[in-house]
């Protein structure tokens, strides 16, 4: 590795999908994976194997399938974590176990161990995982706010065990810049061995600040950032990887660090992952947001018309985006419409395809004019998380007196049933519905609506979060009618709690480490 390379670290399959409501299925979680791979990343964390049976069979058939990257695994400072890790990444092409255990005093404490019990365990889990592995990851969690005394004193251990990378997680959003890179160099400076091996950096975004903290640290020394796809992570998320990649790429000139990323593959892979999450891009996102690269001030559309470098530091191309002049409607063919799409950022499989254009179809006798955003939606749509409910029908009655009523037919599982119940509006009377048919207590979270363009013909983007027993599952939809919009998306939420109850249980504990513990 030269001294200007820094590795891609992608944790979207296993911090990622612990965002509260990001669970994805099997098939959605390896084709993440061949679309990170393909993307160019150069190790994907593909989960936690001791999780679940779930976790574990996604790991090892990503292992088995890479053609890349480096997999890697997710494993407590314990033998039987580290033995299960290693059953699922073993037939990659190239394998890495990643073992943590929290280290500040906070996370000692969890364990109850003091400083000289950490450090053993510390010594035998890596030595355990080094015996089985080549390439093993060690991860202090909650490090900087471990004592710098015996951080410095745990990695030494981890890499005398043979740990060929330290990562340095700022577990909870807390530190700043200058810290993040201070923090690299003196753990340079002051361990010995630190220059034998590769430090890591994985940052949250508490206090919006994971991108900046990230590159700070590959300032200070750092060689490796863990990130995931529109930083998707547990609470405000992870440092985004289309951010710090981007950011490497337009500020070459005071970052000279290079990365291994096709950034044209960044749009389709973000689309996706928002689609498999269920989570949103916000409108003003870096780099991938709707208006990114959307400009409305007259001073700034002057500029754009007479050059785009005077109000855009990147091409749209650059990510995968690109200027079209194909106007969708009715008329338009298949050929065209994969044409649309990959100029939006999607690379469709046929079968993929032929389930969007018969959606287009069926919107487009709705609309005159399909677009570009009419076309995302659909392309979100086409998420097959599970087919155990599907929406069959339905009819809704309004008026401005007494209860709404809805008039549903829903399939359960392969057998359509039907009911009409009432409620107060005729979203309420619509869950009622589904509710009557298929007995759950999940209880609504979020209902959000958004409309997807102008226009009273406008498509409405319906988001829903559903919560059961601990579990959380987000549903999107889109649709002319809200109503059925609301339905398919409240359906889709239902499916995936369904999946979430088929995951197995999470492995036993350590003393209280849990599964949504892990950093």
């Amino acid at each position: 590795m030269t001294k200007d390379r820094v590795l891609i670290f992608d944790t979207t399959l296993r911090d990622g999908e612990q965002s509260p409501g990001a669970t994805m299925t099997h098939e959605e979680k390896l084709e993440i994976a061949e679309l990170l791979d393909e993307m160019g990343v150069d190790i994907i964390e593909a989960g936690f194997p001791i999780a679940s049976e779930g976790d574990f069979r996604a790991v090892s058939e990503i292992s088995q399938r890479s053609a890349s990257a480096t997999i890697c695994g997710l494993a407590r400072a314990n033998y039987k974590d580290i033995d299960r890790c290693w059953e699922a990444v073993k037939s990659a092409r190239s394998p890495r176990i990643h073992t943590f255990i929290g280290t500040s005093p906070l996370h000692r404490a969890i364990p109850n161990l003091d400083m000289d019990q950490m450090a053993e365990r510390i010594h035998d889990t890596v030595t355990h995982a080094r015996n089985l592995c080549d390439n093993v990851q060690w991860s202090p969690m909650d490090a900087t706010r471990t004592e710098t005394d015996y951080l410095c004193r745990v990695v030494e251990i981890a890499i005398k065990a043979g740990a060929t990378t330290i990562n340095i997680p700022d577990t909870v959003g807390y530190t700043a810049p200058r810290e993040s890179a201070d923090l690299i160099r003196m753990l340079l400076n002051r361990v010995p061995g630190a220059d034998s091996i590769v430090f890591a950096t994985h940052c949250h975004n508490d206090l919006g600040m994971a991108t900046a903290n990230a590159l700070a640290a590959v300032e200070g020394g750092a060689r490796q950032i863990e990130c995931t796809i529109n930083g998707l992570g547990e609470r405000a998320g992870n440092t985004a990887l289309e951010e710090v990649v981007m950011a490497l790429k337009v500020r070459g000139d005071i970052m000279p660090y290079a990365t291994g990323i096709d950034t044209t593959k960044i749009m389709n892979i973000s689309r996706r992952v928002a689609t498999v999450s269920g989570f949103p891009v916000q409108f003003n996102k870096a780099i991938v947001g709707k208006n990114a690269f959307a400009h409305e001030s007259g001073i700034h559309q002057d500029g754009m018309l007479k050059n785009a470098e005077t109000f855009e530091i990147m091409r749209p191309t650059d990510i995968g985006l690109a200027d079209t002049s194909l106007v969708m409607g009715k008329h338009s063919g298949r050929a065209a419409l994969r044409a649309k799409l990959k100029e939006l950022g999607f690379e469709l499989a046929d079968n993929q395809l032929n389930d969007v254009f018969v959606r287009f179809k069926d919107l487009a006798d709705r609309k005159k004019e399909v677009y570009d955003d009419d076309l995302i939606a659909l392309v979100r749509q086409n998420d097959a998380v599970a087919d155990y409910l599907r929406l069959k029908d339905l009819r809704v009655v309004c008026g401005t007196r007494g209860p709404q009523t809805a008039e549903l037919v829903l399939e359960i599982d392969g057998v359509d049933k039907s009911v009409t119940a009432k409620g107060d509006g005729p979203v309420d009377a619509t869950f009622n519905a589904v509710k009557a048919l298929f007995k759950h207590k999940a209880r609504l979270q979020l209902y959000q609506v958004n409309a997807v363009t102008e226009g009273t013909d406008a498509q409405a983007t319906v988001s829903v979060r559903l919560e059961e027993g601990g579990h959380i599952a987000t549903g999107q939809s889109a649709d002319t009618d809200t109503v059925v919009a609301s339905a398919k998306a409240y359906i889709n939420a239902l499916n995936r709690l369904i999946v979430r109850r088929e995951r197995s249980a999470p492995g036993e504990d350590i003393k209280g480490v849990s599964y949504k513990d892990v950093d």
